[in-house]
């Protein structure tokens, strides 16, 4: 992925966060990349090495971690934990007063139902074992170390591990088998119906998304050779010179139904709702940076532009605001159509030719290509001047 898209995909991530109360789950990432076209396993690692990630608090980063893992793995995670617990108080009960035996009693019936339930609504017998499996092993370490540090209840034998793990993945098979075959009876969801469920929780995710889609046209427009510019001329030249283009670029998109969209150093972006707008206003530029060399410019040196034009679908968090697309491959591309345009042109993509009334032949015949987009280019008319010796033509008699 370019890096515009990897910025796209962790806005439309930021986005269901936002919608899902803080948090993204397995449904949310399923979505993204969905609508994105990264793998989920992609889209996990972004989210989780956001760098806005880090500055939330540990319980809110925990949550998070523990959220974005696969379904399989959160639920070996969850089981495990409780196997922790289960342990823990196992081994504790041994050396508390005999009223506090009862309230560690009800802890560990709690945590060995959890676990129960974890097993039993996993996938299939295979997964459930392996749970059972995992849940059993780490209990019995984690007891095992738990005996260590409280020397005075006793250690269990480490060759009874093997047994544990094993008594601990067929049970887990056993009570997954058992649940399966009674699911309508305990009035659990069938996993076909929860599959069902769950694909339109993730239907309903991709519309959310695409929910700010719109077809915006992006014209690009730079000024040429500019750092040597600014190294020969007095700084307040350059400034009043830069501001007058600013306000020049400016004053032609809102003529033409566009606004600026964002500005970095010398270049512009402009938006439109249709390209045949952008190249209208674009070729007003290319022709009234004329005027604005004539009276605006107080460098002295003539400054000459290159212009790139490109239309496609972009996704706002705002529908009212096209500045809230901060990374989309349309603004890309428009910026290298500028990059392959000759000086005075304008580097117009395909897909925006297509949008501007009489098509390519009102554009040019000349054509170019970048990122595997093809574009077509327009140049002003160049007046031959006639040269000093030709003899100038007769005078009527």
């Amino acid at each position: 992925m370019t890096d515009d898209g990897v910025q796209q995909m962790l806005a439309l991530a930021e986005r269901l966060r936002e919608a899902n109360g803080g948090e993204l789950d397995e449904s949310a990432i399923l979505a993204v990349s969905e609508a994105t076209g990264a793998p989920v396993e992609y889209v996990r690692l972004a989210v989780r090495l956001r760098p806005e990630e880090k500055k939330r608090p540990l319980p809110h980063r925990l949550k998070s971690e523990y959220l974005g893992l696969e379904p399989e793995v959160r639920r070996n995670v969850l089981a495990g934990s409780l196997g922790v617990v289960f342990s823990f108080m196992s081994v504790v009960s041994v050396v508390v007063a005999p009223s506090v035996v009862g309230l560690l009693g009800v802890v560990q019936i709690l945590a060995a139902t959890m676990v129960g339930y974890v097993v039993a609504l996993s996938k299939d017998p295979r997964s459930a074992a392996i749970t059972g499996a995992l849940t059993t092993a780490i209990g019995f370490i984690a007891a095992t170390i738990f005996q260590a540090l409280i020397p005075e209840t006793g250690s269990m034998p480490a060759a009874l591990m093997i047994p544990f793990t094993l008594v601990g993945a067929v049970s887990a098979m056993l009570l997954n088998m058992l649940v399966a075959k009674n699911r309508k009876k305990l009035g659990l969801k069938d996993p076909v119906k929860e599959r069902q469920d769950l694909l339109r929780q993730l239907e309903d995710l991709k519309q959310r998304l695409s929910s700010g889609e719109q077809s915006v046209t992006f014209l690009s427009v730079d000024i040429v050779g500019s750092t040597r510019m600014k190294e020969n001329a007095d700084p307040l030249s350059i400034e009043y010179t830069f501001n007058e283009y600013h306000l020049f670029v400016e004053r032609i998109a809102r003529k033409h139904g566009g606004r600026v969209h964002s500005t970095a150093g010398d270049g512009m972006i402009c938006a439109f709702d249709s390209p045949n707008q952008a190249f209208v206003a674009a070729k007003n530029i290319q022709i009234g940076i004329i005027e604005l060399n004539t009276f605006g410019n107080k460098t002295g040196i003539p400054l000459s532009l290159r212009a790139g034009i490109h239309a496609g679908v972009v996704v706002a968090p705002d529908p009212d605001n096209i500045a809230s697309v901060n990374f989309a491959h349309v603004i890309d591309i428009a910026a290298h159509m500028q990059k392959v345009c000759p000086i005075g042109g304008i580097a117009v993509s395909e897909p925006a030719v297509n949008g501007i009334a009489g098509g390519a032949g009102v554009v040019g015949s000349e054509r170019v290509e970048t990122q595997n987009v093809a574009g077509v280019l327009w140049q002003p008319r160049r007046v031959i001047a006639a040269k000093s010796t030709d003899a100038p033509p007769p005078f009527p008699v």
